[in-house]
């Protein structure tokens, strides 16, 4: 009964809107700090081993604001969902290397490289399903196609 509850296209587009919100959200939190202090952006990508941290900081404030607003207003979803997923997975590899770690911060770093990894899910997911009726995606989608008109003889 749930399922076909939760399959119902009414009941599946706001989930689609949810996810999209709540992943792309997290990354605009974090991602508008990254870039306006950018400054401080940069020194902790030096201070984590990020190869030439200037650029890093610059991918990480491009992925995480102008590409994750994109995902929340449903703006080229699926190939932005497999992108983000892709810097996701970098992040996770870069920013938190649990296997180099003892103790507590082993154990912490651990539990963020797995949240990453189910962000990465969530993306994958959102490439598979695409952004619902709720997207612009789905709004320029309508516009391009062709429309239907019946001829009519008098």
């Amino acid at each position: 009964m749930l399922d076909s509850l939760l399959h119902k296209s009414w009941f599946a587009d706001p989930l689609l809107l949810a996810a999209r919100l709540l992943i792309a959200g997290l990354f605009l939190l974090f991602g508008w700090g990254k870039l306006v202090g950018f400054a401080g952006t940069v020194a902790y990508m030096q201070q984590a081993g990020a190869p030439v941290p200037a650029l890093a900081a610059a991918i990480a404030a491009l992925m995480e604001v102008p590409v994750a607003l994109a995902i929340a207003l449903g703006l080229a979803t699926r190939p932005l969902a497999v992108l983000m997923a892709i810097y996701t997975f970098g992040t996770a590899l870069i920013g938190h290397p649990y296997w180099h770690m003892t103790g507590a911060e082993q154990y912490a770093n651990e539990i963020n490289f797995y949240k990453n990894i189910a962000i990465i899910g969530g993306l994958l997911a959102l490439y598979v399903a695409g952004p619902g009726r709720f997207a612009i995606d789905t709004l320029l989608h309508r516009r391009s196609a062709p429309q239907s008109h019946t001829a009519r003889s008098s």
